[in-house]
């Protein structure tokens, strides 16, 4: 049913942006890759939900995803490297965010290498800001800085509650999330069932921070 609704989803863009699209070999290395990024990720919320995020059946997944990762970045790669960062208009919305997807759920030293790649893309309207923002936040946490969005969620070990990990200047977060159209984080944070208290996290941000930095 999957490769059904792939084969769809491509002959649809195709149909939109015309059969001879020059791109058609990546949109459909593209689909696939956007595929397989999310179907081992869907698989571990459901089976955290059943069996918690310890399990078994939780790590025999994960192994599956970062093999598929390393896979998908080795394709994402090779896009990449000969066509620059395809936009939208090249080879459809879904398949802009398999790059960024893909890109998102590397390594450190693959996305500091993209990284200023994607950022000309949103400056040449290639790639979404919002979606950039997460990969900064994303690397600058792995790099020892604070998070500039706050898109990032940790999870503390013992009580397995979920938190926002550091956060620089929380004070002005909103603003910045907006300036890159992202929602409020109170309205973010509902996802995890986190409730944003802008003070106490100021009050509780040191404490995050050495948290954080022992589980690196």
């Amino acid at each position: 049913m999957k490769n059904i609704l792939l084969v769809l989803s491509s002959l649809f863009f195709l149909s939109t942006y015309g059969q001879e699209n020059k791109y058609k070999e990546v949109i459909d290395q593209l689909f696939i890759i956007d595929n397989d990024d999310q179907k081992y990720r869907i698989e571990v919320q459901e089976l955290e939900a059943k069996f918690g995020a310890k399990s078994k059946e939780v790590d025999a997944v994960w192994i599956l995803m970062n093999r598929t990762d390393s896979i998908n970045l080795i394709k994402v790669k090779a896009i990449l490297d000969k066509y620059g960062w395809l936009g939208v208009d090249d080879i459809g919305s879904q398949c802009n965010t398999a790059l960024f997807m893909v890109i998102q759920h590397a390594d450190l030293k693959s996305q500091e290498h993209y990284i200023p790649l994607m950022r000309e893309a949103v400056k040449n309207k290639k790639a979404r800001p919002s979606e950039l923002a997460l990969l900064e936040d994303r690397v600058a946490l792995r790099q020892g800085k604070k998070q500039i969005y706050g898109s990032q969620i940790g999870q503390y070990q013992n009580t397995l509650q979920y938190y926002v990990l550091p956060l620089e200047d929380p004070d002005n977060v909103d603003k910045r999330r907006a300036e890159v159209g992202l929602r409020p984080l109170s309205t973010y944070l509902e996802h995890w069932d986190l409730k944003w208290d802008l003070e106490q996290y100021k009050k509780d941000l040191p404490a995050i921070v050495e948290t954080f930095k022992a589980t690196k």
